[in-house]
């Protein structure tokens, strides 16, 4: 059987690019069980309540929710269990560094798979007060009335 190729999405968390003002990005492998791995090659998680710890010198991800395989007998694994991410001892020096020193949080960006290998797109990130987010939200509908509005220059529907 042939080696999958590129990219392929599991679960993405849109809520953390709105909650959270994102420093840094990494991405890391992680420790799962086969029946972890079918239930995410079947497309379900969700990355929602999410978030990263250090602890010993080792990050690992907490509160991702990854349902049990249908098919899956007594080996199934605990939907909420505490998974064990992979990441170089440089990479975990800097999250420690700054998560201890700059007040960041590590939050779950995306999971998907590359070239067959599961990965989790993690991100330091700190948290946003509610008029941070009312004002990205209006800088995002400006930008999106500015393209709006070029398009139908260029198309010559002046209005």
């Amino acid at each position: 059987m042939a080696r999958e190729k590129g990219t392929k999405y599991v679960a993405q968390n849109k809520k953390a690019r709105h909650d959270y003002s994102i420093e840094d990005v990494f991405e890391a492998g992680i420790a799962l069980t086969g029946t972890e791995v079918k239930a995410l090659r079947a497309g379900r998680a969700s990355l929602v309540d999410g978030f990263a710890m250090i602890n010993d010198g080792e990050v690992w991800l907490h509160n991702v929710h990854i349902p049990e395989y249908s098919q899956g007998t007594w080996t199934n694994h605990a939907p909420r269990r505490i998974r064990k991410l992979l990441l170089h001892k440089t990479e975990i020096a800097k999250l420690i560094k700054e998560t201890k020193e700059g007040g960041l949080t590590i939050v779950p960006l995306s999971l998907y798979f590359k070239n067959g290998y599961a990965k989790v797109e993690i991100a330091l990130a700190r948290g946003k007060k509610n008029y941070d987010k009312r004002a990205s939200m209006a800088e995002r509908d400006s930008k999106r009335d500015i393209a709006r509005e070029m398009g139908r220059r260029l198309k010559g529907r002046d209005t």
